[in-house]
């Protein structure tokens, strides 16, 4: 979260918050804080209560609907599915009892469910799966996750969301209160580290249509059956809470009471509530990354986001803009500094990315990271993105070109958006920039409605996978939004998924053509940075996992050690 993981996983949020995962490669040891090892600051204190901060609201607590890193952080520890992530990054059975049956061409998995609780005491049952897994497909619910996980992978996805098969017909079965079979339309090898994505959670069916257009609009809206319930969210509030769920079926590995969330937007504050000891954790960026760098309580944590520039072709998805000639955006994609970026204004170890794949990901057979394969493209270079962009001028038949830079309100933002309206303006004479910052949820809108020129974005994969990037830009992802549309990509990532499903090498190529086409080729985008995230954390926080790929925060193992 990946989508993301956005995450996500798609937004800016990944980039601001001081929570996402959804990432590869992340040290276990740093995303524990600085724990002393010793039997007295190990010992649980009698309170166990975690005050934490987030970068954005809640845009939606709605398995369904969710897209963003903070909604599925929150439902990461409110819900459980078939699997879960552990401390390892590794899927295990959560509500499926024990591993599937699997036929002998890798296309039926049979779950058995252990017996688990909803928040209300009612059972969780193979019905809630299928439901829930029915109904994020449905095109009547407007789900974006529910095709951009399901097509190509369970029977009948893509046809149903794109209305050529009926919801009832998608390759999920309820045989029984506690047996789940899945039909995949070929065999999937991350299938199962998909079964711990938000998406596939369960929802209780008689529940959710009770609760009819309210249902997940507010923390007494919901049912839960991870480890912890929901509480205080109004729904567009600024502040939540975590209560431990008494009736999760793992509850005595659960210590933590309560974790306090309030949403903090600026840096400069969240370091203050982290001084004051009103917060236990903070992420830092630009000059506070600066100054704490040598803080003896600072956590430092690589990840596989990578964020970049969404270069929208069409204005609502209609009307071109001049991003939609391709020496316009290879200028744009090589006219900023990402080094200076990333080392003066996040400041907080983040990586220059030339690419959409990101480093100590994913590996092949060979072990040889997929980084290797295209190594960089369009790396910043002022004289070739001048040239670029006097060549797209004169196609273009102008001299000057006004763009709209969309991007969010937090303090962080504000300042990698400004300092890109620079860069941009400085090297590509006759660029006017003009920036367009608002709140997390508008920006969300904005981008559904494809109503930018220009949007900073991010995603965290949501499956150990290349195609978990690129997947996004093929011309019928629900990702998209930036009207790229290539039957020359649209086929790579087919094959990759679907022509040489059996195939590693041959796969793994397509997937390598696929993000050069995107990426160089088309500078259909043009990525910016890697992210890696510091943050301050109190030492007597204990065992906060943050995830390499997925929802980003577990919080079921937390603890508070040596604070009283």
């Amino acid at each position: 979260m990946k989508k993301s993981k956005l995450v996500w996983l798609l937004s800016l949020v990944l980039v601001l918050s001081v929570f996402l995962a959804a990432c590869g490669g992340k040290d276990k040891d740093e995303t524990k804080g600085t724990d002393n090892n010793t039997e007295k600051t190990n010992k649980p204190d009698a309170k166990q209560e975690l005050n934490l901060m987030e970068t954005a609201e809640i845009p939606t607590a709605d398995s369904a609907l969710v897209t963003d890193a903070v909604g599925f952080t929150v439902l990461n520890n409110v819900n459980e599915g078939l699997y879960r992530l552990n401390k390892d990054n590794v899927a295990e059975p959560a509500i499926a009892e024990g591993e599937p049956k699997v036929n002998e061409d890798g296309t039926v998995y049979t779950f058995t469910l252990r017996d688990a609780k909803w928040s209300d005491g009612s059972a969780v049952t193979a019905n809630d799966f299928e439901f829930a897994w029915k109904r994020a497909i449905d095109p009547k619910t407007g789900s974006e996750y529910g095709p951009y996980m399901m097509n190509g992978v369970i029977k009948n996805a893509e046809k149903i969301s794109t209305g050529k098969a009926k919801p009832d017909t998608l390759g999920v079965k309820a045989v029984d209160e506690k047996t789940l079979e899945v039909t995949l339309e070929k065999p999937v090898p991350y299938f199962l580290s998909l079964m711990a994505f938000g998406t596939f959670l369960p929802q209780k069916e008689e529940f959710v249509k009770e609760k009819g257009k309210q249902y997940a609009k507010n923390s007494d809206n919901l049912l839960y059956n991870g480890p912890f319930v929901l509480s205080d969210w109004d729904g567009t509030g600024l502040t939540w809470k975590y209560k431990k769920n008494e009736n999760y079926w793992d509850k005595d590995n659960v210590k933590l009471d309560t974790i306090n969330v309030d949403v903090v937007k600026e840096t400069s504050t969240a370091v203050n509530l982290y001084n004051s000891g009103e917060k236990d954790r903070a992420g830092l960026s630009g000059e506070f990354a600066a100054q704490y760098a040598n803080d003896k309580n600072l956590v430092k944590t690589e990840e596989a986001s990578v964020f970049y520039l969404k270069l929208n072709q069409k204005r609502g998805g209609k009307t071109d803009t001049p991003l939609a000639n391709v020496n316009i955006r290879k200028a744009i994609a090589q006219a900023f500094n990402k080094e200076e970026l990333t080392k003066n204004v996040l400041a907080n170890g983040s990586e220059p990315a030339n690419y959409l794949v990101p480093k100590n990901f994913t590996f092949d057979e060979n072990k040889k990271d997929f980084r290797d394969v295209n190594g960089d493209m369009n790396k910043f270079d002022a004289t070739a993105a001048k040239d670029s962009w006097e060549k797209g001028l004169k196609e273009l038949g102008v001299k000057k070109v006004e763009l709209e830079f969309l991007g969010d309100d937090s303090d962080l933002a504000k300042k990698m958006d400004e300092y890109m309206k620079n860069q941009l303006e400085k090297n590509l004479p006759g660029l006017s920039i003009k920036l367009k910052e608002v709140p997390f949820q508008n920006r969300i809108d904005l981008d559904t409605k494809q109503d930018y020129d220009i949007q900073f974005a991010g995603w965290g994969p949501d499956y150990q996978d290349p195609l978990t990037f690129i997947s996004l830009w093929t011309s019928d992802s629900a990702q998209n939004k930036m009207s790229y549309n290539s039957k020359e990509y649209d086929k790579l990532v087919k094959d990759a998924n679907v022509t040489y499903a059996n195939d590693p090498a041959k796969r793994w190529q397509a997937l390598a053509d696929a993000e050069k086409l995107v990426v160089g080729t088309d500078a259909a985008i043009a990525p910016v940075y890697q992210r890696t995230r510091i943050a301050l954390q109190q030492p007597y926080v204990k065992d906060l996992v943050i995830h390499n790929f997925g929802a980003d925060y577990s919080y079921k193992w937390a603890y508070i050690a040596g604070k009283e």
